[in-house]
């Protein structure tokens, strides 16, 4: 279990494509402009490494927004080896740029690999979460773990430190984002620490629940 999470871990870091924004595909025509955005702003996870774009969680959960008849625009701001302190550096820029209503934070796998100071990732995130907040964005913040590598007490406190994150903030939580993926082979590429395409739905479905509260039709 522990060579898997580790895997996941080198996963967050790998390198990948340029970040998929909905406004740069230019491949096939986009939701009006004036529709609400959801914001994703996360790492490799969310920039879908090995996936084809058009199946990666994030192009589902557009599809499944106007599916069921929310009238959302997804813009996805993820950049491979993402770190709290490189979003909140950009996160100024895409909250101006694009006005969200909500921005979906899946971040900090990237701060745990390194073993950076909790300390630290907690600020990052908290002047994102406050930044989103001003600007008259709902976050919704996406849970990782970390393998024992820095300690099992690094590991238990990087994971608790998403719920309380949450509970400062008074945002949904979703409590692991790879749960129900990490640990199948099914759901992995072949190198065995990206998941593939078949993962996608799940990861969707698990962030879901946290994310429909948030939504108006």
């Amino acid at each position: 279990m522990l060579l898997v999470i580790l895997g996941l871990a080198v996963l967050l870091a790998a390198p990948l494509a340029p970040a998929i924004g909905a406004e740069s595909s230019g491949r096939k025509a986009q939701p009006p402009a004036d529709q609400p955005v959801i914001l994703v702003f996360g790492d490799s996870l969310s920039a879908g490494h090995g996936v084809d774009v058009d199946a990666t969680w994030v192009a589902l959960l557009g599809k499944k927004l106007v599916n069921q008849g929310y009238g959302y625009r997804v813009v996805n701001a993820s950049v491979s080896g993402e770190t709290t302190g490189g979003a909140l550096a950009r996160l100024p820029r895409a909250l101006q740029l694009h006005h969200p209503a909500i921005v979906i934070f899946e971040l900090g796998g990237n701060d745990g690999l390194r073993g950076l100071p909790l300390r630290q990732v907690r600020g990052n995130f908290e002047a994102m979460l406050t930044q989103a907040a001003a600007a008259g964005a709902k976050p919704l913040v996406v849970g990782m773990r970390m393998p024992t590598n820095y300690g099992p007490a690094y590991a238990e406190q990087f994971h608790a430190l998403y719920a309380q994150l949450a509970k400062q903030f008074a945002a949904p939580l979703v409590g692991f984002f790879l749960e129900g993926v990490a640990l199948d082979p099914a759901l992995m590429q072949s190198d065995g620490i990206h998941p593939n395409t078949q993962a996608q739905p799940r990861l969707l479905d698990n962030l879901w629940p946290a994310l429909a509260p948030l939504l108006r039709k």
